[in-house]
């Protein structure tokens, strides 16, 4: 029989909020953590908003030891170990000085350490390349959030970095969800974790698909479903989770905070429609539809969306697939709503942070607000009720929450999170 696979631990660095408790606050309370950064406009950046998780450097040091540190200059490997090691200790586990074969971590990141090699070539010239330095390499490899926090926490299972655009941090879940549940490990650490700045956020801006319209207005500036939704504002941060098999969570009487039923991962294979940077509407419907049945759920029990919803035209786009795939419009759709309206676009963090909130609204019952729409998409307001895009809190029962992310080179994702009952 193959193994249900359960939430027991969950950490978040994220633009309005960093550890668990300011996260919920913040959503919560639709705070945004958008602000305007002038070195971005000094760089002539047309976006000069975006969202840092904020991070002092005693924060740093509660985390990395001062030799991990020294020369250290990774954004993205230092969230994902934060939130990492965050979620370990929230599913009741402490570091060990043993290897632990049963545990493993795939952690997902986009890019790593462009700001440190930026730093190390700076300098040099083609004939002293020898001379990058040491710390380099462990800061630079995409796999480097993966191997910082394996080695702080001493585990021994499968551990891995996937990389998949904005579909990052929902693979890795799915991953790790596929390893526990084959009975390849008792428990995984699964997230992603994005890095930030001008030379991560620079080519966005150069595709022009950023938000520039409300540099004087930063928290109004990410507006996913709105009339006047005008692009993207970039985030950055990570999101993690301890996946585990429920024999273990219940052997140890662990906090159990939702089960996973299931998902679906695919690609479009950038036809019909789809391309490097828009999704194969076929495809999208397909993956959803694939996720609903792999969980064994009829889409009427689905009590709340959280889209990808990235604040551009093709926000109605991945309305219209929702509603075709579910086959649920008007009034019978579920509540939907977009955690970018209030930290931007995470990029391979946005998955992985936006299924914290997830399994938060499930866990604690309640909807978090979507902010900025309230000149709500009149395209998509003639498919579903203005009622199911909320505005405010609502506190209610919650007991399903599909979670999909959509990324660059047409890829998929889909998650199926349920509150755990025995």
């Amino acid at each position: 029989m193959k193994n249900r696979v359960v939430i027991t631990g969950l950490g978040v660095v994220s633009p309005n909020g960093v550890g668990l408790t300011d996260f919920e606050k913040a959503i919560k309370s639709g705070t945004s953590g958008i602000e305007f950064y002038p070195d971005l406009k000094e760089l002539g950046f047309s976006c000069c908003i975006g969202g840092k998780p904020k991070i002092s450097e005693a924060l740093k040091r509660q985390y990395l030891t001062e030799l991990q540190l020294r020369d250290f200059n990774s954004s993205g490997i230092l969230y994902g170990c934060m939130a990492g090691m965050d979620a370990w200790k929230d599913a009741g586990f402490s570091i060990s000085d043993t290897t632990d074969y049963d545990s493993g971590i795939i952690f997902g990141a986009g890019t790593s350490g462009i700001e440190k090699f930026r730093e190390a070539i700076y300098k040099l010239d083609d004939k002293q390349v020898r001379r990058l330095g040491s710390t380099v390499v462990a800061q630079t490899m995409t796999s480097g959030v993966s191997a910082y926090l394996g080695g702080i926490l001493g585990l021994g299972n499968q551990v891995t970095t996937n990389s998949s655009a904005c579909t990052t941090g929902t693979e890795a879940i799915l991953m790790g969800f596929d390893r526990i549940k084959a009975g390849l490990a008792k428990r995984m650490i699964v997230g992603g974790t994005s890095d930030e700045g001008p030379y991560i956020w620079g080519g966005f801006d150069a595709m022009r698909v950023l938000n520039y319209k409300h540099n004087d207005n930063p928290e109004s500036g990410s507006r996913p479903m709105s009339a006047t939704a005008s692009g993207f504002v970039p985030g950055s941060g990570a999101g993690a989770m301890v996946l585990e098999s429920l024999e273990s969570a219940l052997e140890r009487n662990a906090t159990i905070y939702a089960e996973i039923l299931g998902g679906d991962v695919n690609s479009g294979g950038q036809r019909d429609g789809g391309s490097m940077t828009a999704p194969n509407s076929k495809a999208v419907q397909r993956c959803i539809k694939k996720a609903v049945k792999n969980s064994n759920i009829n889409p009427s029990e689905i009590d709340a969306i959280n889209g990808h919803l990235t604040a551009t035209i093709k926000d109605f786009t991945e309305i219209e697939n929702w509603s075709e795939a579910l086959n649920l419009k008007g009034t019978d759709f579920p509540y939907i709503n977009s955690l970018k309206s209030m930290v931007g676009h995470c990029l391979s963090a946005s998955g992985a942070i936006e299924s914290v909130a997830s399994v938060l609204q499930i866990h604690h019952n309640f909807i978090f607000p979507n902010i900025n729409c309230e000149d709500l998409n009149e395209e998509i307001t003639a498919l579903i009720s203005k009622e199911k895009i909320p505005q405010k809190l609502i506190e209610k029962e919650i007991n399903i929450v599909a979670k999909a992310s959509f990324g660059f080179g047409d890829v998929n994702g889909c998650l199926i999170f349920k509150k755990f009952r025995k």
